[in-house]
């Protein structure tokens, strides 16, 4: 099947939530809303439906039609990406489901529970890589783990695009790295520190040749994340360190606190922002109220951080 290409992606990657309205359906109008405006803030792309917009609560229908939605929002400004993954039948509808409503590639999740050896693991992205025309990204993290080897081999897959890190050992990852330098001189292939709350290690990917990453705070603080980025694309350690200290590092004790407020609160954050993002569907759990409130004060120093890093950019 010939692979369909994108342009390589550059700067802040936005994963937008995934809206749900009070009686727990799609809430589509706010959806459009948060997508059109985040991609007015200049993201490098969209990823739609992946681990911040709630894949794995999402049946088949509502995926696709948060993957148009999506499409249509962003207007053709940046490349939109979807996500797929689990059990591998599935997974392929889910890569067929983003062709027909117009993704211009697929992120590959881990499959669902199973543990496999590399080579299973590699078996089963080469799988959905034939089935769509699509250009894929692999996504390393869980009970997906690649060694330099397969890791490689998949590199030399016609439409895999890039490989995603979500696991944060960093000799591994410069292996791999090293391993797949090969196909980069031969074509475009690019790589994605995929870390929850990326920011707080993307000074070390960066050191390794890992300058993409995914940004959950773009979903509702713009302003921050972009300060982050341009700290880190300017060589400005010290802003840099002034936003890790001041507002990420204690949204990741905030974060860490509950498993799956890594969704939760952003969607919280979404709705302070000013568009209803809804409840997060289960087995994630809403924050409490006490950190709730926690969050608002730590968004509001974020905001006051990136106002003087832009202020001082300026001078």
């Amino acid at each position: 099947m010939p692979a369909h290409r994108t342009a390589p992606l550059d700067g802040v990657l936005f994963f937008p939530v995934t809206p749900f309205a009070a009686d727990g359906r799609l809430n589509e109008t706010a959806l459009e809303t948060h997508v059109s405006r985040g991609v007015g803030k200049g993201p490098g792309g969209v990823f739609a439906a992946c681990g911040t917009g709630e894949f794995h609560a999402l049946d088949l229908d509502e995926y696709e039609q948060v993957v148009r939605i999506a499409v249509a929002a962003t207007a053709g400004r940046v490349p939109v990406y979807a996500g797929t993954g689990g059990a591998l039948p599935l997974a392929r509808r889910y890569a067929e489901a983003a062709a027909r409503a117009g993704a211009d590639g697929l992120l590959l999740l881990p499959p669902y529970l199973v543990t496999a050896p590399p080579a299973g693991i590699a078996d089963y992205v080469e799988e959905v890589a034939t089935a769509s025309p699509l250009p894929l990204i692999v996504y390393q993290r869980n009970n997906a783990r690649f060694t330099p080897e397969t890791a490689a081999a998949l590199a030399r897959l016609p439409n895999v695009v890039g490989f995603k890190d979500g696991i944060g050992d960093m000799d591994a990852m410069q292996r791999i790295i090293l391993a797949v330098a090969e196909v980069e001189r031969q074509r475009p292939f690019q790589f994605f520190n995929g870390l929850p709350t990326a920011e707080m290690t993307q000074l070390a990917y960066a050191a390794i040749g890992v300058p993409l990453y995914s940004s959950a705070v773009f979903c509702f603080a713009p302003e921050i994340s972009l300060a982050f980025y341009r700290a880190v694309r300017d060589g400005d350690r010290n802003a840099a360190q002034r936003l890790l200290a001041g507002f990420y590092r204690p949204l990741v004790e905030l974060r860490n606190r509950v498993p799956g407020y890594a969704v939760s609160l952003v969607k919280a954050a979404v709705t302070m922002s000013g568009i209803e993002a809804g409840p997060v569907r289960a087995p994630l759990v809403q924050p409490t109220r006490e950190d709730l409130a926690e969050l608002e004060r730590i968004v509001a120093a974020g905001r006051a951080l990136a106002a003087e890093a832009d202020v001082s950019r300026a001078a």
